[in-house]
């Protein structure tokens, strides 16, 4: 597929024609390939205008109605309508959309309820966990005293009796439930009753699950956590950004901690990007949309199993299917640079109870694939079988990876992300 037109670069060939050039190239590569990256989607021609809007040049720090800037009458309107459509979308008594990132909400969450030393449970690293979980290169390892909990060994689903024992025996100050390759449904009831035991707070990082739960594709945890943290982009197709939803009795304590302990002025074209995308989630078109992705990733992880691969937990319930080559004689790392030169683009993860102490071994060892951008584009489950049997292709070796990126890019061009 030929992207002949993009209307963010007409300005710029002008003025900037090397900046032009790159900006259409990147747009070329994410219609010619296959975007399988779990995190990643493609948003409404909406959602960019918003992004590219006039909004981009307001300062805007602090809250509606209370900024430490003049001329933010038109934003303040602009916030409190994403606010609103957020609120509505989740059922949330409150949401604070100012977030620049799933990781500047969890930040936010953490500032909120916890001080530094605090003891704080989540998903171990190695089994899921994200960064802001406890990684010693974040700022969360830095700050508090993380315990890891891990899944089962053979299942590979959450081990609720070892998250039950650790609460039990470590108190934690609060305790965290979400992963980034965990391809279950998270059992919310169960994380709150073990928090109520143990009187611990409840924060749910629903960074991947939210844009499910918006198309009633997932449950939703904002009845049970105390906080919810979450992205606006991944499965929700709004901007690249964060949000977090809380009861009306933290709402004050979360938008303190957003502004301004954590973050200075918001980016006020991203909330209005975000407004857009909460609002286009609320429609009818959204949850065919969303249960489109899990019956996608379905049908994927049933036909990877069945091309060899080794797929965690026997399948999934999500847009997340985790995935170990290592049948098919190669390793993730490994096969994520055979894959990219095929033209299908997706994330290496690690694999839980593999690669033991050697942290950087198990994180090179699967594959993280998602079917949230291949659904927008129109995919269903005849090309997620075919887009399996390529895959495979590769990492057997069978076939001429020249001829499987050509079938990518007839695969692709019948599916454009944006058709002109």
């Amino acid at each position: 597929m030929s992207v002949t037109h993009a209307p963010e670069t007409d300005v710029l060939r002008g003025q900037d024609p090397e900046m032009a050039g790159i900006l259409l190239g990147e747009r070329e590569r994410q219609a010619s390939t296959l975007q399988l990256i779990a995190a990643e989607n493609f948003t409404s021609p909406a959602v960019l205008a918003a992004l590219g809007s006039s909004l981009a040049n307001k300062y805007a720090e602090g809250y509606p109605g209370s900024r430490h800037h003049g001329g933010c009458e038109i934003v303040d309107v602009a916030e409190r309508t994403a606010v609103e459509r957020a609120k509505s979308l989740f059922a949330a008594e409150h949401a604070n959309v100012q977030a620049h990132s799933g990781s500047s909400a969890v930040l936010a969450a953490y500032a909120a309820l916890l001080r530094p030393g605090d003891t704080v449970l989540a998903l171990g690293l190695a089994d899921g966990g994200h960064l802001t979980h406890g990684s010693p290169a974040n700022f969360s390892g830095r700050w508090f005293d993380f315990v890891p909990y891990g899944v089962d060994g053979e299942t590979g689903l959450i081990d609720h009796d070892q998250v039950r024992t650790l609460a039990r025996s470590r108190r934690p100050k609060a305790i965290v439930c979400g992963s980034i390759a965990y391809p279950r449904h998270i059992d919310y009831a169960f994380f709150r009753a073990v928090a109520d035991e143990t009187g611990a707070y409840l924060i749910a990082d629903a960074a991947h699950p939210i844009g499910l739960v918006a198309g009633g594709a997932a449950p939703s945890p904002v009845p049970y956590a105390d906080i919810v943290c979450a992205t606006t982009h991944k499965v929700l197709r709004g901007p690249r950004g964060g949000m977090l939803l809380c009861g009306a009795e933290l709402a004050e304590r979360v938008d303190r901690a957003v502004f301004p302990f954590t973050q200075g002025g918001a980016q006020m074209h991203t909330i209005a990007a975000k407004a857009v995308a909460f609002g286009e989630a609320a429609a009818p078109a959204f949850t065919v949309y969303a249960h489109q992705v899990v019956a996608n990733a379905r049908v994927l992880a049933a036909a990877l199993e069945a091309e060899g691969l080794r797929v965690t937990t026997g399948g999934t319930d999500t847009h997340v299917v985790i995935a170990d080559p290592a049948p098919l004689g190669v390793d993730g790392r490994t096969a994520r640079g055979l894959l990219a030169a095929a033209g299908m683009v997706l994330d290496c993860c690690a694999l839980p109870h593999v690669g033991g102490a050697d942290v950087t071994a198990a994180h090179a060892r699967g594959l993280r694939l998602g079917t949230a951008a291949l659904t927008t584009q129109g995919m269903r489950e005849a090309e997620m079988a075919r887009v399996a049997a390529l895959l495979a292709g590769v990492l057997r070796g069978a076939t001429d990876s020249r001829r499987i990126r050509e079938e990518v890019r007839e695969l692709t061009g019948a599916f454009p992300p944006y058709p002109a």
